[in-house]
């Protein structure tokens, strides 16, 4: 019993409401921790070396965050800011078939445009702020130790694999069978140094506009691969579909269904959207997930409870422009270029044509935010397409003349486009095949912060609007990723004998605070940041890395 517990402990958290990760209802208890390590859950009768009072607060495990693209941020920023804000205390990186390793130093270039492109991580934060001094997965995270803040459970990218076994050839064509043995050996290594699986992309293309090399590979070396990180102990296998086409989402998840009946992986595919044009694809999509999984296999999908605002700058990047010819090729340009070929009369036809068909769509849902002129100032607040009836243009050109006006900064806020209906946004989080997920956390971070994801799924789905039980929440951000990622042997329960990875909050408060745009990025880039409210604390193996929405300097990450 845990009352008779009279060891010393490092810590004792006191008289806190215990939801322990597993959903089970919440309970009062002391927790006590000693060398990282829960030892105690119950009365705790003896005395700690430190003492917290957390009457009236929940405590739980520390959230772990599936989706995200903080690899290259870790060189830089251990904590992988600002996630342990909103309690997150693991991060699933390489998501979306990249990662930073492994890597030779002639696929080093390659590797970044494809960050760059795929997930707006700037090619200058990357050559101030990320040294390469590695090629294999090991040496990338031996690299890390002692950095982190967080703990790193991460993926292993199918096209930086290619890459690093097939140079130019992984974007030209499949890959022979001494190659796929080549790539399976890579990814056994990577798991046994500390990855739990691979990530593909069924989507993504690289800064030239080309298929990236995942989407070049066949059945076979798919499967072989999947095999590979089910014998070395890997758990899972993720990729990113082609969410707008149905034929292919649905070709996607059978493909899925055959990689996991044929390797016992776990698929994961991300993300189901609610997308207002194709209405009922998520609905179809959870069906076809359903359909596999009633064959044998281990297929889900990842959802975010975020809908997908953005805000956009034109002296920033947008991934729908990069689907647009001839915007692509204004904005793969510095911004004082792109200013000037926007301001191009003879080109300006040419982008409003190409461009509204597409951009309409989210600029029909465009307030203007943040400017910087005298001029644009009147116009805050205000409806883009208010302002483009005004003055008796197309939304397109009034976009550009009024970011013209601020130098290309002005911010432009897309609110309400996709994912944003509450209601079918908690249909599918609620389905049982669905993992919370797909934050994104690190990537496109100059038109959103995804890390807030946990805090706004507490106050929204929990406490505002009914659809989950704190208990059951708490659950899905915990013991259910760290069950489906292989972790819940250590991690993401509060439980003796497993780490002490801690968040204390408060169930009446806790939400997504205040959102600024900095430019705290190595090379001067730029990005959104978001507080949280009602976080008290957030601890890593005992330590603090988060006290009242300040960080600490403590970084007792692990690989997880």
């Amino acid at each position: 019993m845990a009352s008779a517990v009279r060891e010393a402990a490092d810590l004792v958290i006191r008289s806190g409401s215990v939801v322990d990760g597993s959903g089970r209802a919440a309970f009062t208890a002391d927790v006590a921790v000693r060398d990282g390590r829960i030892l105690a859950v119950g009365p705790f009768p003896g005395r700690g070396a430190r003492e917290l009072d957390a009457s009236g607060r929940c405590v739980a495990p520390g959230f772990v965050d599936v989706h995200t693209h903080y690899d290259a941020q870790l060189c830089w920023d251990g904590l992988a800011t600002p996630s342990p804000l909103h309690g997150v205390t693991t991060v699933v990186t390489g998501n979306c078939s990249l990662s930073v390793a492994p890597v030779r130093p002639e696929g080093v270039a390659r590797i970044v445009g494809m960050f760059q492109q795929i997930e707006d991580v700037r090619e200058r934060s990357f050559a101030a702020g990320v040294s390469f001094a590695w090629e294999s997965f090991a040496e990338y995270l031996a690299s890390l130790e002692g950095t982190l803040g967080v703990n790193l459970a991460p993926l292993v990218g199918h096209s930086t694999l290619r890459l690093f076994a097939m140079g130019a050839a992984s974007q030209e064509r499949a890959a022979t069978d001494a190659e796929v043995a080549e790539m399976a050996a890579l990814v056994r290594d990577a798991v046994r140094a500390g990855a739990r699986g691979l990530s593909l992309s069924h989507l993504d293309v690289d800064e030239f506009m080309r298929p990236v090399p995942s989407r070049f590979a066949d059945l076979r070396e798919k499967t072989a691969l999947a095999r590979a990180v089910v014998e070395a102990g890997g758990s899972v296998l993720e990729t990113v579909p082609m969410a707008g086409d149905p034929d292919e989402f649905r070709a996607t998840i059978e493909e899925l269904g055959e990689i996991s009946r044929a390797s016992g992986i776990l698929c994961m595919l991300q993300p189901i959207i609610h997308y207002p044009p194709a209405g009922d694809l998520w609905e179809r999509a959870l069906g076809w997930i359903d359909r596999e999984c009633e064959r044998g296999a281990r297929v889900i999908g990842q959802a975010s409870p975020r809908p997908f605002d953005q805000n956009l700058r034109l002296d920033e990047t947008f991934f729908t422009f990069f689907l647009i010819p001839s915007w692509g090729d204004v904005m793969r340009r510095p911004p004082e270029q792109r200013a000037k070929l926007l301001a191009d009369p003879a080109l300006r036809p040419r982008l409003v044509e190409e461009g509204m068909p597409l951009l309409a769509f989210f600029l029909e849902k465009t307030w203007i935010g943040a400017t910087r002129s005298a001029a644009n100032r009147p116009l805050e607040g205000r409806r883009l397409p208010d302002v483009a009836r005004e003055r008796g243009c197309t939304l397109v050109d009034a976009l550009i003349e009024i970011a013209l006006q601020d130098d290309l900064a002005t911010e432009f806020a897309i609110r309400g486009a996709l994912h944003a209906d509450p209601d079918v946004v908690a249909r599918i989080l609620k389905h049982p095949r669905v993992l919370l997920g797909a934050s994104d956390g690190g990537a496109h971070v100059s038109q959103f912060c995804g890390a807030s994801d946990p805090t706004l799924f507490l106050a929204s789905f929990v406490r505002e609007r009914g659809d989950f039980a704190l208990e059951d929440a708490v659950h899905r951000l915990t013991g259910q990723p760290a069950e489906l990622f292989g972790l819940s042997g250590r991690r993401g329960r509060v439980a003796p004998g497993l780490a002490a990875d801690l968040v204390i909050f408060d169930p009446a408060r806790v939400a997504p605070g205040r959102e600024t745009y900095v430019g705290d990025l190595p090379g001067g880039a730029n990005r959104y940041v978001c507080e949280a409210v009602g976080i008290d604390r957030v601890l890593v193996a005992g330590e603090d890395t988060v006290v009242a929405g300040r960080y600490t300097a403590a970084r007792p990450g692990r690989i997880a």
